[in-house]
């Protein structure tokens, strides 16, 4: 049995794909790995594995400089004359194993000669100091939001080439420490945790901020923000960190934001019960209202303020939480797999209508799916093969949730939940996702064979004959009443580059 457009055996290294596919891609959402700059095309394997990050930085806002020692534990894969690290940053000094080394910078690629080569399967550690304006720097065709400033200082959102030197592929996960000054007055936020005081140390010139992320996560879905926040941490239901900020000038906007992300904890528990453990441990969320998109940064999404315009929105919040399981955990490469992190995204907002009581999962898809005729152009453009010109979300977004609602109508609930928490535990953090794996995962479980299901949901640029829910359903469902706000999130998330994966 194969499935059409991929080979059942067909498993593609994150490294491989890196050196490829993924240059040919020109960003969207981070439901899929942001690509590799190009002019680092010949060195994306850098030849090591990185274990540990840790970030220590000074931020000035007038005149804006940020300087910063970032010291990266790894180990050599092969023998290392050289080796590469993706950054944009102006670089004072560099030492491997305790020894001053040799570089050189352009274009992102800042290229390392150690003292002595580096032989297969050594220990490595890199220290790399710099000092630099990063508003002075263009960026390298790397993907994420880069270096943008603020009313009150700035947010960097998958985009560590700006602030801190890593591995070229966006994909290699390390657990992460952040260590940042910044004037009083400022709050600095990064991924993971603080300390058990929850705040700023005094230090001199500014205050402290101290960030730990011990649960590997891949840089492309670092986060950074310094400015005036409203920033609370507490500790969830769960024992887990519970960490938000909100921006000083979010005005009218403050309350449905919070309204919103303040349920983090009671939603996680919830997916937690469909996707198994949460992956991380901590969570929350950043809101800003000069950031224009929604992204699943690590550990806390990052949501543009305008997402809570209409009201409180808990959609929005389990939509993006879900992509710490789809999108971070199980990572895909390119825009034929995004289904697998932005579909499931979307059927949690599904799942979590039931808990509102604002329409079944079921309901939600059947009515998505009578929205659409046959002859509805959106059909054409399947989630194997989405329209690259078309910023649809219906491809990705609503055909791939109203795909799962059909493979949960043919193999039951218990079934159902069991392949999509095997889905992460099985997950190889060195191999990209793909839809032939998923198909093979759910015929081994459901010990059925699923090659027509997902012809007609995955593959076929047509209508499927059957809805969602098989065959029973002979009129049109009623509208659900979250139906609207579901629509105008993936709507949302398809015109504005969302990001599930950093590396929407």
């Amino acid at each position: 049995m194969t499935v059409p457009g991929n080979a059942r055996t067909m498993q593609i290294s994150r490294r491989t794909f890196s050196l490829a596919t993924v240059l040919a891609l020109a960003g969207g959402s981070l439901g899929y790995l942001p690509p590799v700059p190009a002019v680092a095309a010949e060195i994306a394997d850098g030849g090591f594995e990185v274990s540990h990050y840790g970030v220590n930085l000074r931020y000035q806002l007038a005149p804006e400089v940020l300087s910063g020692t970032t010291t990266i534990l790894g180990r050599a894969t092969r023998t290392l004359p050289t080796f590469d690290l993706h950054f944009l940053l102006t670089v004072s000094s560099v030492s491997v194993n305790n020894e001053p080394a040799a570089f050189t910078s352009k274009d992102g690629i800042l290229k390392v000669t150690p003292k002595r080569s580096i032989e297969e399967g050594d220990d490595l550690v890199v220290v790399v100091r710099y000092r630099d304006n990063p508003s002075d720097r263009t960026g390298d065709g790397s993907g994420g939001w880069g270096w943008k400033r603020t009313p009150t200082g700035v947010v960097s959102v998958g985009s560590p080439e700006w602030w801190f030197p890593t591995a070229f592929d966006p994909a290699d996960r390390a657990t992460q420490s952040v260590v940042i000054v910044v004037p009083k007055g400022l709050q600095a936020l990064s991924n993971g945790e603080l300390p058990w005081y929850g705040g700023p140390e005094p230090a001199p010139g500014g205050d402290k901020w101290s960030w730990t992320n011990n649960v590997p996560q891949a840089v492309g879905v670092t986060l950074l923000a310094i400015g005036r926040y409203e920033l609370t941490t507490s500790t969830g239901p769960d024992g887990r960190p519970f960490t938000r900020a909100y921006g000083a000038d979010l005005g009218d906007l403050r309350t449905p934001a919070r309204l919103s992300v303040e349920r983090t904890p009671e939603i996680v528990a919830e997916l937690s019960k469909w996707f198994g453990p949460y992956p991380f441990k901590a969570y929350g969320g950043l809101v800003d209202s000069t950031f224009a998109s929604v992204v699943a940064t690590a550990t806390r999404p990052t949501y543009t303020a305008g997402v809570f315009a209409g009201g409180a929105n808990s959609s929005v919040v389990a939509h993006e939480m879900t992509h710490q399981w789809y999108g971070l955990q199980v990572h895909t490469v390119g825009p034929d797999t995004q289904w697998l992190s932005e579909g499931f995204a979307t059927y949690a907002e599904f799942l979590w209508s039931e808990i509102e009581g604002l329409g079944t999962a079921a309901e939600v898809a059947q009515f998505s799916f009578d929205r659409h005729p046959a002859d509805d152009p959106v059909w054409q453009s399947p989630p194997s093969h989405p329209d690259p010109e078309s910023h649809s979300a219906f491809p990705i977004y609503t055909r791939g949730a109203l795909t799962l609602q059909a493979l949960r109508t043919k193999v039951g609930d218990d079934k159902f939940f069991t392949i999509l928490r095997d889905w992460v535990t099985r997950q190889k953090t060195d191999e990209a996702a793909t839809t032939a794996q998923f198909v093979a995962l759910a015929e081994e479980i459901s010990g059925q064979d699923l090659d027509a299901l997902f012809q007609a949901w995955i593959h076929a640029a047509e209508r499927p004959a059957t809805g969602p829910n098989g065959a029973f359903t002979a009129q049109r469902s009623a509208k659900p009443k979250s139906y609207e706000q579901i629509t105008a999130n993936s709507h949302l998330f398809a015109t504005t580059g969302h990001h599930g994966q950093g590396p929407k």
